[in-house]
């Protein structure tokens, strides 16, 4: 087995056994809700380029952070399955069947949307308190950007992959991805790779915080059992 090999054998086993078996024995059964997502994704770009559901689209999932918040909150839902105009569509696609399916598989299809939520909710606020800073401040924004469309299903796709490389221990595909995300702010100094480093900001402290419970736990487990028996 070559270096390359073994190295992609530690980085990758622990998520490739918890795909295998459900994928194996079920198929596309085994990921309803990636499925569904990629038909919903796909149906909303459809619509949003008719010249009739262009403003339909952007009523019910356009995500600005000029909108007032409770209409921000009411949109964010369905943002995540709105695609940017101005990218491929089937990069979208393909990056929500392979994110979110291998997500689902791992963790539930509850659990993928409430992180999936997570991370494109984080965007969605930062955009809000970085217009609220101004551009002076490190984290602020330009006042333009309240204008702008949000991240959609980008920001989500980059929170569970990261998440996911930090739950199974692929800790370079993990690094990877954020310095991904690092480098397209530093290129484009645009809002949605700004977004995409709230998104992954907010999964870092969602896995800090489960893994402090874990640690806690397994302390808690050790004290219990070692402890004396009680003298009768």
């Amino acid at each position: 087995m070559t270096t390359l090999a073994r190295w992609a054998r530690a980085e990758w086993a622990p998520l490739y056994a918890a795909v295998r078996g459900p994928l194996r024995e079920r198929r596309w059964r085994a990921v309803p809700m990636a499925v569904a997502a990629v038909c919903l994704t796909a149906v909303l770009h459809v619509v949003h380029h008719q010249a009739w559901g262009y403003g339909f689209v952007q009523d019910i999932g356009a995500v600005r952070a000029e909108d007032p918040l409770w209409l921000a909150l009411l949109r964010t839902p369905l943002s995540l399955f709105v695609p940017a105009l101005d990218l491929p569509v089937w990069g979208a696609l393909a990056q929500i069947l392979l994110v979110f399916g291998v997500a689902e598989l791992c963790l539930g299809w509850k659990r993928a949307l409430a992180i999936a939520y997570l991370a494109t909710l984080a965007g969605t606020l930062y955009a809000r308190v970085g217009i609220w800073l101004g551009p002076g401040a490190p984290l602020g924004l330009p006042a333009s950007d309240a204008w702008v469309v949000d991240a959609g299903p980008s920001a989500a796709v980059v929170g569970l992959a990261v998440f996911l490389g930090l739950r199974y221990r692929a800790r370079v595909t993990a690094g990877a991805v954020i310095a991904a995300m690092v480098v397209e702010v530093v290129l484009k100094e645009n809002l949605a790779g700004k977004e995409h480093l709230a998104a992954i900001a907010a999964v870092l402290v969602l896995c800090a915080v489960g893994e402090s419970r874990q640690r806690r736990s397994r302390v808690r487990a050790g004290s219990g059992s070692g402890a004396p028996p009680s003298q009768s």
